[in-house]
């Protein structure tokens, strides 16, 4: 009954899209359900009411990786039940609440009593999961309160000194995710009335949050909006997609070229919704993918790439390319055996996130350096300058800031 999905070691295909279910679906609680009379409910909704403490997403979640079965087939959320339906659940045992602290490098870049931002590094996961107990922001977090008198709570936090909401999910503090290896800024909340006052700015998209991404190609016009839905994709699971049906939901990204090489943009994008992998999906649409982002067809990119660029898998616009496991893992694992590769994950840097002060109502902005990874990449790019027109007017980022001339400012791990 179990089904196998991509776990988190790898690579591009081990995203958080199904990040609260574990890699198979066992050592949880078997329940059954006979339906005595005709409910007329969808099987997500009648779960819902039966499963406390799951949210709907969760059951849909648990319904996609073929964790419910009725009459033994495997159904869809909308599947409507009827008088002697016969429901078979799996229900995935839920994470340890415990968290340990642990020595993970973090690179902060503001802190107070209230919450701290950090930029995240690449290759690191916000939060345990089930399966997943260690080696998260989380951790670090727990380890650096731990350790660290300068901001000490006044007790009304969570033992680790991180905001109790969430805790019994063992994702105590956590606001909003970033991929595992999309880098740059992560607000995380350390007590519960300043997590929910910026929880909010997000639920009503007040904030600003503005991404950096090298992409294939050059994207014509130099700006523009794209406003294309995103769902679940058709064929792969592991993977989102443009869709223009009742599953997926509105999504807005503005997306304008800072910097033009042979081959190859720099982007400057603004998120106006948050869908799980809305950035990739949407440039992938329109024909750029980024380059790493092997899942949506960009490739690794070494010297020789840089040199002589290839067309990327994913570079047709208007269609929803994904690689399937095999292919990809393949690609990865050829590329992570070349000594001359730059970047073989997604290049993608949350760059800026503005917000209201929780308490004071002040504005702040912050601005995230780019890693060394991608840092290395557009240094040796901005050597292969390109033609063609870019956006000087109505950015958000200061590109000294993101992109620091020297090697002094930037984080290694």
């Amino acid at each position: 009954m179990s089904k196998a999905i991509y776990s988190q070691s790898d690579g591009p295909f081990d995203d958080e899209l199904f990040e609260e279910m574990p890699d198979e679906l066992e050592g949880g609680e078997r329940l059954r359900y006979v339906l005595s009379k005709n409910s007329a409910l969808r099987v997500d909704k009648y779960l819902q009411n039966r499963l406390k403490g799951m949210s709907r997403h969760q059951i849909q979640k648990l319904i996609a990786l073929e964790g419910v079965l009725v009459n033994e087939k495997v159904v869809k959320p909308s599947t409507k039940l009827k008088a002697g339906d016969i429901l078979d659940v799996m229900v995935p045992p839920k994470p340890t609440a415990e968290l340990n602290p642990e020595p993970i490098p973090l690179e902060i870049l503001y802190e107070d009593d209230g919450f701290i931002v950090v930029n995240k590094q690449a290759n690191l996961i916000v939060h345990p999961a089930r399966g997943r107990l260690s080696g998260t922001l989380i951790n670090g977090l727990a380890y650096h309160f731990q350790n660290n008198d300068t901001f000490r709570n006044d007790g009304t936090a969570g033992s680790t000194g991180l905001s109790r909401v969430g805790e019994e999910d063992a994702r105590p503090g956590v606001i909003h995710r970033l991929d595992k290896n999309t880098t740059g800024v992560i607000v995380v909340g350390k007590q519960e009335e300043p997590h929910w006052l910026i929880a909010k700015q997000f639920e009503n998209r007040t904030n600003l949050k503005v991404y950096l991404a090298v992409v294939h190609g050059c994207p014509e016009p130099e700006g523009g909006v794209i406003n294309e839905p995103i769902g679940k994709h058709p064929t792969y699971r592991e993977a989102m997609a443009v869709r223009h049906d009742s599953t997926s939901k509105e999504s807005v990204t503005i997306y304008r070229v800072r910097e033009r090489y042979q081959g190859y943009s720099l982007v400057e994008l603004e998120l106006k919704s948050g869908r799980t992998h809305q950035i990739r999906v949407h440039m992938q649409y329109i024909g750029h993918p980024l380059v790493g982002d092997i899942i949506y067809g960009g490739e690794p990119v070494g010297i020789p790439e840089l040199d002589n660029p290839p067309l990327p898998a994913g570079g047709r616009a208007n269609l929803t390319y994904a690689r399937d496991k095999n292919e990809g893992i393949a690609l990865e694992n050829a590329a992570t055996s070349r000594d001359d590769m730059i970047m073989h994950t997604p290049a993608l840097h949350a760059a800026m996130l503005g917000l209201q002060h929780p308490i004071n109502k002040q504005d702040m902005l912050f601005t995230a350096p780019v890693h060394a990874p991608l840092h290395r990449l557009i240094r040796e790019l901005r050597k292969r300058p390109g033609p063609g027109p870019v956006v000087t007017s109505g950015t958000h980022l200061d590109l000294s800031q993101a992109i620091p001339d020297t090697d002094d400012d930037i984080t290694t791990h």
